[in-house]
Parts: structure tokens; sequence; C-alpha cells
């Protein structure tokens, strides 16, 4: 599979070129972007019937890599991950839950410092035809509750209203959203929020797994800054 990505933001342009191989219960990802950092990611299904196991590093930084561990359950999940070199960081992240309601939490622990640098925790509830969630982050000091509906007079697209408060600056953040399918091959999707931060793209399907997708933001209380374009190409055979 072959897949690019380029974004034009104030005249200067940044992107990337990714590609992926499998073979048997193995998968490999290379990307290479516009600043010559090629990341490169190898997974390995099947050693457990149960566990994936994930390496990845990036060029030319050399401490970036990072072997991560999963064990998926019916009703859980875990995951390790562990960077590669003198002192590492260990991230942590589980859930547990059922197909209607779902429970997690994720940590980030620096052995060098012996101190946790990230802890979350959310809780998700799921309906046929809604979505909502709350989502603890930032260590405690942001909050995020969400939800989404689907309707049919958005010839199955859905509306999505969000909230989010940050504690040590008593800021707030409310924004509304919604998707339309034009036609079975096209989607659009849109979203505003209380700061005058417009987003909006175009995604086609041009043939089956491969997607044409063309985004674009601006802030409407400051119509005289250059507005963010962006343009997607996935391909897959």
């Amino acid at each position: 599979a072959l897949a690019s990505n380029i974004v034009n933001k104030g005249g200067l342009s940044s992107g990337d070129v990714a590609a992926q191989y499998k073979h048997q219960n193995a998968v490999v990802d290379f990307k290479l972007d516009t600043e010559s950092n090629i990341l490169t990611t190898l997974t390995i299904t099947d050693l457990h019937p149960s566990a994936k196991t994930v390496a990845s590093f990036k060029l030319p930084d050399y401490n970036s890599g990072k072997l991560e561990v999963q064990y998926f359950h019916e009703h859980a999940t875990v995951a390790t991950a562990v960077g590669l070199k003198k002192s590492p960081a260990v991230d942590f992240s589980a859930t547990i839950g059922t197909p209607g309601i779902a429970f997690g939490a994720e940590a980030s622990y620096v052995t060098s410092s012996g101190e946790f640098t990230k802890y979350n925790a959310g809780v998700n509830m799921t309906k046929p035809d809604s979505n909502a969630s709350v989502v603890l982050a930032d260590k405690g000091d942001s909050l995020k509750v969400s939800y989404l509906h689907h309707l049919n007079q958005l010839n199955g697209g859905a509306v999505v209203g969000e909230i989010a408060r940050k504690f040590s600056t008593n800021e707030n953040t409310l924004t509304v959203g919604c998707s339309y399918l034009v036609d079975p091959h096209t989607l659009v999707k849109a979203k505003l929020n209380n700061h005058g931060n417009l987003g909006a793209l175009v995604q086609h399907e041009l043939r089956p797994k491969s997607f044409l997708t063309i985004s674009g933001a601006f802030d409407t209380k400051a119509l005289e800054k250059t507005p963010k374009f962006g343009l997607a190409l996935s391909l897959k055979p």
C-alpha cells in the first residue's frame, strides 16, 4: 500500500510518503517526510494467540526506538511500550468493558527522573445510534465531554458536540460538527468552535480502499490570517 500527504501553510509546504508491506504475520511500515526523517515500524502478530509485538525507530534520531507489546482479550486490552535507550520511558495503557460501555486509562513513566509525565482516564458509552465519552487528561488538568448522534436526515451522517474545560486557565471550548454522505463514495465533514475556528474536509473514494481527501481551516474572527489547506491521497491495491 502507498499513501502520500502534503500540507501548505504560509507559503511553506510539508508532507510525507508512506509505504506498507505485508507478509504472512508481519507488517512493515515506512514513512519518509520532507525533513528527511525516516520512520520504520515492524508489527508481528501470532507470536501468541492474543498478543502483538510492535518495534519502531526513526532516523536520524537513533534514540527514538520503541518496543511495544499488546495483549487482547474479549473484554480487555493491555499495552506496554518501552523506549530503546539507556533511561527509557515506559508507557502503559489498559481498557476494560463491554460493547456498551468501556473504561480506559494510560500513563507514562520516565525512569531517569522517576516521575509520571502523563496519566489520563476515560469512559465511553455506545448505543446503536449514539456515542458519548468523558475523558480526564493532562494529569487531571483538562476534561472533555463529547456526544455523537447518527441521523438518517444526514444521509447516514452524524452530528457531534464537545465541551472541553482546562482547569489551570479556566478556559472552556465548545465545538460542534457534522458529517454528511453526499453519495456512497463522498463524505463531507465540518466543525466550528466558540473561538471562531472553522474546519472542513471532503473525502472521495476513488476506488475501493483508495481515498482522496481535501481539507481546509481558517479563523472566522481573523480573516486576514492565511487559511490552512491540506491534501491527502491514499492508494491501496
